[in-house]
């Protein structure tokens, strides 16, 4: 038996009412269970409950066996003088408040439903398995499974808020550069998220408001910064680029990163640092108020005609500086643009829109809805148990399900682990 079973047993009162009767053979009757308690003291606050004739208010107290009352040496602590009821799986000793006042204990054992912890154990057995509940996860109800999802993508949007907050209080509640520094990692991808934040947080976002007119020295902005300007090249484009860098280097007091931080190993040549960085330049270029922007459009459709940009025409034969390649235009395609919504704009707007007061976050639903689901392991692992994802909505719920619940065995906090135990 394992403690956390009896909290949620108690939580959803999953065990038999009736002649429900403390260990001295009082009648109990559980009015109210009490609100699960999260900090320090009793495990469940401000429970009504009549036990005998008489009615209580106050706390209640949970354990394996009575005697850790005394393990846990409750019986000095005042936070503990409130607990009108001790429950247990197992009663092998009395207990007393720090007034050497007995407590009332109810041994719940015998009134735990047989099927329930079947399916406790089955849930949480050793066998490896991906995660707890794939045998059952398929049965679960859909209409509970939406609304499930719905939590948790909300939950999954208000992680990604904590990081926007801070960066929030760092910029002086500057949302346009807050907005800068998030969509260069995002830039980035996983290879270079590190090196792009470095990149972005290495001037003053007043610097590119300030270049953002000329097309030249955002380029020559956004290499220099990068350490990407450092080599001598016999290319017009790069002598003209360093030419620029140099001088705004002087006049901003600019310090770049190190080009040792910027990788190109192991990326497809689309997504080589210097096409993603060609993109930023025209995407700022293209866009003064870009923040703005942002939280004046609402469709999937606006973002793809807001954030499509394509490089200069010298990237058009080249993924670096060096080599020229088969000429191609290097523009942003729609599914990069899906994962710069999913990491980036959708957060930010979500975050504007809580911190001016708004509560209807339907827009924020609507755009995710609107875009293709995400190709990863995690989701096509889901597919094969045949939970299966139509937009990026049901994708990103799936992604916090699995990390947050299903890796920390958090299956009593779940809600398809709640419906797997009461089946």
């Amino acid at each position: 038996m394992k403690e956390n079973l009896l909290h949620f047993v108690w939580k959803l009162q999953l065990f038999s009412p009736i002649k429900l009767l403390s260990t001295k053979g009082e009648f109990i009757q559980v009015v109210t269970p009490g609100i699960e308690n999260k900090n320090t003291g009793p495990d469940f606050l401000n429970a009504k409950i009549v036990i005998g004739k008489q009615l209580w208010v106050g706390n209640v107290e949970i354990h394996i066996n009575s005697s850790d009352w005394y393990v846990h040496t409750h019986e000095i602590d005042k936070n503990y003088d409130s607990v009108i009821l001790h429950v247990v799986w197992e009663h092998n000793v009395e207990i007393y408040r720090k007034s050497n006042q007995e407590i009332a204990t109810l041994e719940l054992k015998n009134y735990i439903s047989k099927y329930l912890l079947n399916n406790y154990t089955l849930l949480f057995n050793k066998s490896k398995k991906w995660i707890n509940c794939e045998n059952t996860i398929v049965a679960t109800n859909s209409f509970m499974l939406l609304h499930w999802f719905e939590r948790l993508y909300f939950e999954r949007l208000e992680q990604k808020s904590n990081n926007i907050q801070q960066l929030l209080i760092t910029n002086n509640n500057d949302w346009e550069a807050t907005l800068f520094i998030l969509l260069v990692k995002n830039f980035g991808l996983k290879i270079n998220a590190e090196a792009f934040e470095n990149f972005a947080t290495s001037f003053n976002f007043s610097i590119v408001r300030k270049v953002s007119t000329n097309r030249n020295q955002l380029e020559a902005l956004f290499f220099g910064q990068a350490g990407l300007l450092t080599n001598n090249l016999e290319s017009a484009y790069f002598k003209r680029l360093k030419e620029e860098y140099a001088y705004l280097k002087i006049k901003y007091k600019l310090t770049p990163i190190l080009k040792e931080q910027v990788q190109f190993f192991r990326l497809r040549p689309n997504n080589f640092p210097t096409i993603r960085l060609s993109q930023l330049a025209s995407l700022y270029f293209k866009n003064k108020n870009l923040f703005s922007k942002i939280i004046e459009t609402n469709t999937v459709e606006g973002f793809y005609d807001l954030l499509t940009t394509a490089t200069l025409p010298f990237w058009e034969t080249h993924y670096t500086f060096e080599k020229e390649s088969k000429k191609s235009i290097k523009k942003l395609s729609k599914s990069f643009i899906d994962l710069v919504l999913i990491n980036t704009i959708i957060p930010i707007k979500f975050m504007y829109l809580k911190n001016v007061g708004k509560s209807n976050f339907s827009s924020v639903i609507s755009i995710i809805e609107q875009i293709k689901p995400e190709k990863n392991k995690i989701i096509s692992k889901f597919n094969s148990l045949k939970i299966r994802s139509t937009n990026a909505f049901e994708t990103q719920a799936l992604l916090q399900l699995k990390n947050e619940y299903c890796n920390n065995k958090r299956c009593l906090q779940c809600e398809i682990g709640k419906e797997v135990l009461k089946n």
